[in-house]
C-alpha cells in the first residue's frame, strides 16, 4: 500500500519582470528534499505535480534506506510551472521544500503534510505591515474537487466567497491586492473547506529584502505549544512569536522563556488572545520596547541577548493554540519562519532531511528540545546523501525538561557535506522536537528554516 505525504509547493511563479533591488521577489523556484525514514528498505516514490487546473505530471524514483534525495531542478515540469505536488511512497518518508527567489536573493523553507483537514489556521497574515505582505496557497488534499472560504480575524469587510479548487491543485491568495483588509492589517486567518473536504496551506511572508514561509495548521491546536529556538538581540537577530487562539473563548496566555548555555535570563510574558485572533510574543519583550496595541505584561530584559527555547506555560481557559516563529536580521536582510509544536507530537526520535556543512557557502544549525518528563541526553547521527554513509555521531549534555540542544554544523562535519541527521533521546524520559536553520554566507536573504520530523 502506498503511503502519501502531501506537499504544497510554490514551484515556479515566473513573472515577466526583471529583479529589482529593494523590491519584493519577482520569480520563485523550489527544490524538494525527500528522506526515507525506513532504515532497512528502499522507498519507491512517485511525485505527482498538479498545475492550477489539477492536471497531473508524474515522476518515479527510489530513495535509499535511511537516505535522502534532493530534487533541483524539479523533474518533468516546464519552466513557468506554478502548482502543487503529492508524494506517494511504499515506505514512510518525510519531505521539506526550499523556495528561492530572484537568483537566491530571497529564500525560505517549509515542510510537507501527511494529511489535510477541513479547517486550516494561519496565525500571521499581513498587508502593508512595515513593508511586509503575505500570500498563501491552499491545496486540495482530498479525493474530490472542493471549495474553500477564508475568514480574517477582526475583519468584516472582506467577503467570504467560496473558491473552487480541483483535486490535488492549489489556489493562490495575495493580501497585497485585498484593499478590504485596509491600509495595514496584522492578524490571522481561518480557511475552511466544504463539508468533507481536506485542505492544507502554506504562507509566504514577503518584504523588500526578506522572505519567510510557514505551514498553516490543519486541525486543532495545543494548549501548550513549544518553541525550540528563540533568538533575540543575538548578532542582530530578533524573534517574533505569533500565537493564534483557534478555540471558541478568549484566554490569557503566558509564555516562559528558558535560556540555552547561559545566554540570557529566564523570564515570562503574558497576553490575552481572543477567539480566532492572534498576538505577538518575544519580539517586543526582548526589544525594541513597548508594543503598540496588545502589550500585555512581561519581566524580560529589553535589549538583552537571549538564545534559548520557549513554551506556553499557562493558558487560563485551556484554548487550543497554534503559532509560528519569525527570525529576522534586518541589517543582513535575512529572515525565516517555522511552526511552533504541539508537545503531544514529540517522540524519542527526530529526523532532519537536509543538513549541510560548507555546501556552496551554506551550512545548517539545529535546535532539539527535550519536552519529556525528566532529563535526557540526545545522540545525533549524520548520514551523507551521496553514498548513504554515516560520517559522525554527536551527543549532547544532559537536557532538563524544556531545555534545548544547539549545534552549528559549519566546520563540524566535512567540507561540502550534504546529507541528513537523526537525533535520538537516550533514556525513558526524553521526548524530542526540533528545527533546523539553513544559512548562506552570501548576500541576500539566504536563511531557511524547517521543522524536524518526528519518527
Amino acid at each position: 500500500m502506498m503511503k502519501k505525504v502531501t506537499i504544497l509547493l510554490t514551484l515556479l511563479m515566473t513573472l515577466a519582470l526583471a529583479s529589482i533591488v529593494g523590491a519584493e521577489p519577482q520569480s520563485y523556484s523550489s527544490s524538494i528534499q525527500v528522506q526515507n525514514l525506513d532504515e532497512s528498505n528502499t522507498a519507491n516514490i512517485v511525485i505527482t505535480f498538479f498545475d492550477k487546473s489539477g492536471n497531473p505530471v508524474t515522476h518515479s524514483d527510489t530513495v535509499a534506506a535511511g537516505g535522502s534525495n534532493t530534487y533541483f531542478p524539479l523533474p518533468k515540469i516546464a519552466a513557468g510551472f506554478d502548482g502543487s505536488a503529492v508524494i506517494s511512497s511504499d515506505r514512510e518518508v518525510a519531505a521539506i521544500v526550499n523556495v528561492v527567489a530572484d537568483n537566491i536573493t530571497f529564500g525560505a523553507s517549509y515542510g510537507g503534510f501527511t494529511q489535510g483537514a477541513e479547517t486550516v489556521a494561519l496565525p500571521l497574515i499581513m498587508r502593508g505591515n512595515g513593508g511586509f505582505n503575505t500570500w498563501f496557497n491552499v491545496q486540495n488534499a482530498g479525493g474530490a474537487d472542493t471549495t474553500v472560504t477564508i475568514d480574517y480575524a477582526n475583519n468584516t469587510s472582506c467577503p467570504s466567497t467560496a473558491i473552487s479548487i480541483p483535486q490535488g491543485a492549489a489556489v493562490t491568495i495575495e493580501q497585497k491586492d485585498m484593499t478590504c483588509l485596509g491600509t495595514k492589517y496584522v492578524g490571522a486567518a481561518t480557511v475552511t473547506a466544504a463539508s468533507g473536504g481536506s485542505i492544507v496551506a502554506s504562507v509566504m511572508e514577503v518584504g523588500a529584502t526578506t522572505l519567510f514561509a510557514y505551514n498553516g495548521f490543519a486541525g486543532g491546536g495545543a494548549t501548550n505549544p513549544v518553541i525550540p529556538l528563540v533568538n533575540s538581540n543575538n548578532s542582530n537577530y530578533v524573534t517574533g512569536l505569533q500565537l493564534q487562539n483557534v478555540g471558541s473563548s478568549s484566554t490569557s496566555v503566558t509564555v516562559s522563556y528558558t535560556p540555552a548555555g547561559g545566554i540570557g535570563t529566564a523570564c515570562t510574558e503574558t497576553k490575552t488572545i481572543g477567539s480566532g485572533a492572534s498576538a505577538t510574543f518575544a519580539f517586543y519583550a526582548f526589544g525594541p520596547g513597548t508594543e503598540p496595541g496588545n502589550a500585555g505584561t512581561n519581566n524580560c530584559t529589553v535589549g538583552q541577548r537571549f538564545v534559548g527555547s520557549a513554551v506556553v506555560s499557562n493558558n487560563t481557559t485551556s484554548q487550543p493554540l497554534v503559532g509560528i516563529v519569525n527570525q529576522l536580521n534586518l541589517a543582513a536582510a535575512k529572515g525565516s519562519a517555522y511552526n511552533a509544536f504541539d508537545p503531544a507530537s514529540a517522540t524519542d526520535t527526530v529526523v532532519m532531511p537536509l543538513i549541510m556543512d560548507r555546501n556552496s557557502g551554506f551550512y545548517t544549525g539545529m535546535n532539539v528540545i527535550n519536552v519529556g518528563s525528566g532529563s535526557s541526553t540526545v545522540t545525533c547521527t549524520y548520514v551523507k546523501s551521496s553514498d548513504n554513509t554515516t560520517v559522525k555521531t554527536d551527543t549532547s549534555g544532559s537536557l532538563a525538561p524544556n531545555q534545548a540542544f544547539n549545534r552549528i554544523h559549519d566546520q563540524f562535519l566535512a567540507d561540502k557535506f550534504v546529507g541528513s541527521a537523526t537525533c535520538v533521546a537516550n533514556g525513558a524520559n526524553g521526548l524530542l522536537l526540533g528545527q533546523v536553520n539553513e544559512l548562506g554566507t552570501g548576500s541576500g536573504d539566504q536563511l531557511f528554516t524547517y521543522e524536524a520530523i518526528n519518527k
